[in-house]
C-alpha cells in the first residue's frame, strides 16, 4: 500500500528514537516522545509485518523504567502497532493511539537472562500464524566468555500479553505498577476503526506497557552456543526425505562464521561451521532467497553466496546420517 513503517532515530543526537508511518496517502504517525513510549537508548533490530494481519511487529532492547535496579537494565521488547490507526481527533493528534509494547523473555534457570537482543526473525507458519526466532546475548558477560542464545516466539504468545493486563505509572511513588481499574472501550491497542473519546485516548497515553511478558515456545531457549555472539539469524523450513518437515536455523557470528542449526525434538543441533571470511568480520545481513537453495551474506566487503547444502562434504553413507542434515540423503 505505500506505506513505510520505521524504527529509527529521529535526530542526529541519536537520543529521540521513534516508531512511525510515512509516505502513503494517510496522516503521518509516531510516537510521542514527551510521553516516553520509548526509552532514548532505544535500539531497533527487526519489523514484521505478517500477511492477513492488521498489525505491525517492532523488536529493539531499551533500558528498562519499571525496575527498579542499582544499574542500567537492558530489556528486549516487541511493540505493535495497527495498520488501522489514523490517530487521535485532539488528544493524541497525529500520534499512535495503538502503540503498546511488552518484554521478552530468554533465559535458562539459575543463569543470568539473555537481555540483549541483536536481530530477530519472522516465519509464517501454515496455518495463518507466524513464530518470531531472535538472538540474544548477555549483559552481564565479558568479551567471548559469555553466551549466545536463540530464542522463539508464537505470535499467539504475543498476543496473549498484549491482550493482558497494562502497567502504570504511579506518580506519586514513580513506580510502575499493575492497573486494577475498569476497563476502558476501546481498549488500548485495539485495532478499532471508529472514532475513541478523549478519556479513551488520554488513558492510551499512559497505559502503553503491558504487565506480562512473553515467554518462548517450550519456556526456554532453541539453542544456547558459548564463545560466539550471533548477529543475524534466518530460518529456513525444508521437507526430509521421509516427509517430516524441519526447521533450519542459520545464524551468522561476529567473527564471520556461519552456524546451521536444525530444530529436532531432543533439542537444536548444529550440523555445519562455515568460515566466511578470511580475516574476522561480523556478519551484517542475511537474506534467504525462497526456492533456489541460496542464502545471501552481506558484509563489509560487498555480498556472498551460500549454498543452504553442502550435502558432498559427506563421503559416506554413515557420515551422511550422522551430520543429521535435512538436506542431505543418502
Amino acid at each position: 500500500d505505500g506505506e513505510l513503517y520505521a524504527g529509527t532515530m529521529n535526530n542526529f543526537q541519536g537520543n529521540e528514537p521513534i516508531i512511525s508511518r510515512s509516505l502513503g496517502s494517510r496522516t503521518l504517525l509516531k510516537t510521542d516522545a514527551f510521553l516516553r513510549w520509548l526509552s532514548a537508548d532505544a535500539a531497533f533490530v527487526a519489523s514484521f509485518s505478517i500477511p492477513g494481519d492488521d498489525k505491525v511487529y517492532f523488536f529493539f532492547e531499551e533500558t528498562a523504567d519499571e525496575f527498579d535496579f542499582f544499574e542500567r537494565l537492558l530489556v528486549p521488547r516487541v511493540a505493535r502497532v495497527c495498520k488501522s490507526d489514523v490517530g487521535g481527533d485532539k488528544v493524541l493528534q497525529k500520534k499512535w493511539t495503538t502503540f503498546l509494547k511488552a518484554q521478552l523473555v530468554c533465559s535458562q534457570p539459575g543463569r543470568f537472562p539473555f537481555n540483549v537482543i541483536h536481530h530477530a526473525f519472522a516465519l509464517p507458519r501454515r496455518d495463518g500464524g507466524a513464530d518470531f526466532y531472535a538472538v540474544f546475548t548477555s549483559q552481564w558477560q565479558a568479551g567471548r566468555a559469555g553466551s549466545a542464545a536463540v530464542c522463539a516466539y508464537s505470535r499467539e504468545a504475543l498476543e496473549e500479553v498484549f491482550e493482558g493486563k497494562y502497567k502504570e505509572l504511579n506518580k506519586e511513588s514513580s513506580r510502575w505498577t499493575v492497573y486494577s481499574g475498569p476497563d476502558i472501550s476501546p481498549r488500548p491497542g485495539s485495532c478499532y476503526m471508529g472514532p475513541s473519546s478523549d478519556k479513551a485516548l488520554t488513558f492510551m497515553k499512559d497505559h502503553f506497557l503491558m504487565d506480562g511478558k512473553v515467554t518462548p515456545i517450550q519456556g526456554q531457549p532453541l539453542l544456547v552456543k558459548t564463545d560466539v555472539t550471533y548477529t543475524r539469524i534466518v530460518v529456513d523450513e525444508t521437507r526430509g526425505v521421509l516427509g517430516a518437515t524441519y526447521r533450519v536455523m542459520f545464524l551468522a557470528t561476529a567473527e564471520g562464521f556461519l552456524h546451521k542449526a536444525v530444530e529436532l525434538p531432543g533439542g537444536s543441533h548444529i550440523v555445519e561451521s562455515i568460515q566466511l571470511f578470511k580475516t574476522p568480520e561480523p556478519v551484517k545481513n542475511l537474506l534467504l532467497a525462497p526456492g533456489k537453495g541460496i542464502l545471501f551474506v552481506g558484509y563489509s566487503g560487498g555480498v556472498l553466496q551460500v549454498p543452504l547444502a553442502n550435502c558432498s562434504l559427506h563421503r559416506s553413507c554413515a557420515e551422511c546420517v550422522l551430520a543429521r542434515d535435512p538436506y542431505c540423503a543418502w
